[in-house]
């Protein structure tokens, strides 16, 4: 059998955040264990990410009104990346960002703000995963199809009938593209 497999770029196949899955007619790419490090900034171009991240164990507690302040206060005070559009979920966040400031990875600043809203809210029943996923979009359609394919999310969960009855959303900086 020829023998054929994928890999993310400048992943080996020894890599430990890289599975494959054999099957008997072909290697099927799974996908990443762990979101890949960093966002690839170009200087004089759109760098818009969109960020999702999950409570521990996909626990349901964000979706609240005392969650959403917290959140929007943190976020407005972690200025080295500016969150624009954000929607949340009982399990997990979505929102897009830009940098503002170079010195400061996406990691850095993720844990910077989940730093500040713990302190907040003081909740320890209310947790983050370690690491959330980023995908740094390239034209501005991407960011459209996105923030709608987002924002029907509490839709398809039949949380809401329409999109503008979801109140855990909003914007915390107008990100122009």
């Amino acid at each position: 059998m020829n023998e054929k497999k994928s890999f993310w770029w400048g992943e080996t196949p020894s890599s430990p955040d890289f599975f494959i899955v054999n099957t008997k007619q072909q290697d099927i790419t799974v996908g990443r264990k762990n979101p890949a490090a960093g966002v690839h900034v170009q200087l004089g171009q759109p760098n818009f990410v969109l960020l999702t991240v999950a409570t521990e164990n996909r626990i349901p507690w964000l979706a609240n009104p005392d969650a959403h302040c917290f959140l929007r206060e943190s976020w407005a005070g972690a200025t080295a990346w500016l969150v624009g559009d954000y929607l949340l979920m009982p399990d997990h966040l979505h929102f897009f960002c830009v940098p503002r400031d170079l010195s400061f990875t996406i990691e850095q600043w993720v844990t910077f703000w989940k730093r500040d809203f713990k302190r907040r809210h003081q909740d320890e029943n209310w947790k983050f995963q370690s690491r959330g996923w980023h995908h740094r979009l390239r034209q501005e359609e991407d960011y459209s199809m996105k923030w709608l394919y987002v924002q029907e999310n509490p839709v398809r969960k039949e949380l809401v009938k329409r999109i503008e009855d979801w109140p855990y959303k909003g914007t915390i900086h107008q990100l122009a593209w």
